[in-house]
């Protein structure tokens, strides 16, 4: 089994980078492949919301740049990571950039990431932990896919790169998390010989302006 982490940070090793890591070597324990890929870094520009990905249905976004090969790997992968570091209290700008695309592409076709393990992790300096945590679990519960839990809020603390390592609670929330999500990615795979998947349902449009 593989996972494939998102990394939302501008810095490739910064402590977003740390705290997957500290899930990743859990997975790893486990025998499940951990790619990280970093996404903070580059330039991606948002939704143009033209619905081409829906019209066209080839499961790819007409702005043709990474985001399409990343859906590919969200495609192939049985778990994913959704990480970011905290900006004014909300996701980094250009890994929000790639959700919406991505996951709107994923959705209008066919549902795929429909009961793949999702799982979301944050690095803050201070404060806005939360919120951004809510934010990107929003785009795992929109797109059906099943969410490991760990023993607090996937929230990690450290300003300059490396110093998430002194939070302890922080470092112990992303084990446990790890562990928890080997555990559920197992389970998802036993059931696919072993319990009938249920049927996906058309997704209802309604519009409350009359």
């Amino acid at each position: 089994m593989k996972v494939v982490a998102f990394n939302g940070s501008p810095n490739k090793n910064g402590n977003t980078y740390e705290a997957i890591k500290v899930v990743a070597e859990e997975l790893e324990k486990e025998n499940i492949e951990v790619e990280i890929v970093h996404v903070g870094n580059k330039v991606i520009r948002g939704c143009l919301a033209c619905g081409g990905c829906s019209r066209n249905m080839n499961e790819k976004c007409v702005i043709n740049d990474e985001v399409n090969d990343w859906i590919q790997k969200m495609k192939e992968a049985d778990g994913i990571i959704l990480a970011s570091p905290v900006h004014y209290s909300g996701i980094g700008g250009t890994m929000k950039s790639f959700l919406d695309r991505a996951f709107y592409v994923t959705s209008v076709n066919n549902g795929m990431l429909r009961h793949k393990v999702g799982a979301s992790v944050v690095a803050v300096r201070r404060s806005g932990g939360v919120s951004t945590f809510s934010q990107l679990n929003n785009y795992i519960n929109y797109s059906e896919m099943v969410m490991p839990t760990s023993n607090y809020w996937n929230v990690a603390y450290g300003t300059a790169p490396g110093e998430v390592a002194q939070d302890e609670e922080g470092n112990q929330i992303m084990r446990v998390l790890g562990k928890n999500m080997a555990w559920l990615m197992k389970i998802v795979d036993f059931g696919k010989e072993h319990v009938e998947e249920s049927k996906k349902e058309d997704k209802i449009f309604m519009n409350f302006i009359r």
